[in-house]
């Protein structure tokens, strides 16, 4: 009883946002201290169908620096994340920490120093540049999901592979990948949100040159258009949870196929 009732105020404090997000999407003129919306249009609708190639594209440009984000980060953190996971040598607590700092570090303070490298090295006002500094801010989060992953795998299955003769890379693809596949999930899905969610690294490195769904939403949201504003915000809600379904549907069929499940 106690469990069904936590999990009824958690459906509660998700949904209800979700709802009330609903119906201003379909009552732009909702206000306080009205209960429940006077009057419905379907203005934010209309605007949506003729703007949707310019939203359309902002979103799929997200969608694009986001995923690029993720297996960028994927590259910087495999092998160090491998060598911490099963050396031990001196300073590397002080190490660790000095690697986990971009994810504390607030990214306006992050940003403004390297705007100006990225300038003077011509990475400002690309979709390069903007994949960069997003790996550079989150690559934490991946980084401590593969030292996790790395240390519940342990080193036997490497062992195995190379008394029976493999190389580094067959290693590192046929054997080791497939099994960090949880890890690197776990680690992607928070880079992936991470970026696709930034809003002043997108718009301060890409410069106006990189669309961005987040570019699109965030002056609606202090604009008189709340109904657009609202129904956008329901697309950046939806459009992660559709993304992680399509992964777990993905990743149930492959580990069936290899007998895993």
């Amino acid at each position: 009883m106690k469990h069904a009732a936590t999990f009824l105020v958690l459906i509660l404090l998700f949904a209800l946002p979700v709802v009330v997000l609903a119906l201003v999407s379909l009552a732009p003129g909702w206000r306080f201290p009205d209960v429940w919306p006077a009057d419905f249009s379907i203005k934010g609708l209309i605007y949506l169908a003729q703007h949707q190639r310019q939203i359309l594209m902002s979103l799929g440009s997200s969608c694009l620096f986001s995923l690029l984000t993720v297996l960028t980060t994927l590259l910087m953190c495999l092998l160090p994340a491998a060598v911490f996971a099963r050396s031990n040598f001196s300073g590397k607590a002080l190490l660790e920490g000095l690697l986990l700092a971009p994810a504390l570090v607030p990214p306006m303070t992050f940003a403004m120093g390297l705007h100006f490298l990225f300038i003077k090295f011509s990475l400002a006002d690309t979709l390069a540049g903007v994949v960069l500094i997003l790996a550079m801010f989150s690559y934490p989060y991946m980084f401590r999901s593969l030292v996790a992953g790395f240390q519940t795998m342990g080193k036997d299955y490497r062992l195995c592979a190379e008394n029976l003769g493999a190389g580094t890379m067959s290693i590192l693809l046929q054997v080791e990948l497939p099994l960090l596949m949880p890890a690197v999930i776990a680690g992607g899905s928070v880079v992936f949100l991470v970026a696709f969610s930034e809003y002043f690294l997108v718009f301060l490195i890409g410069g106006g040159s990189v669309d961005s769904f987040t570019g699109t939403l965030f002056p609606l949201l202090n604009s008189s258009n709340r109904s657009l504003a609202a129904i956008l915000t329901l697309i950046f809600l939806c459009l992660p949870i559709v993304l992680f379904l399509v992964i777990d549907t993905i990743l149930v069929q492959a580990y069936r196929k290899k007998g895993m499940i």
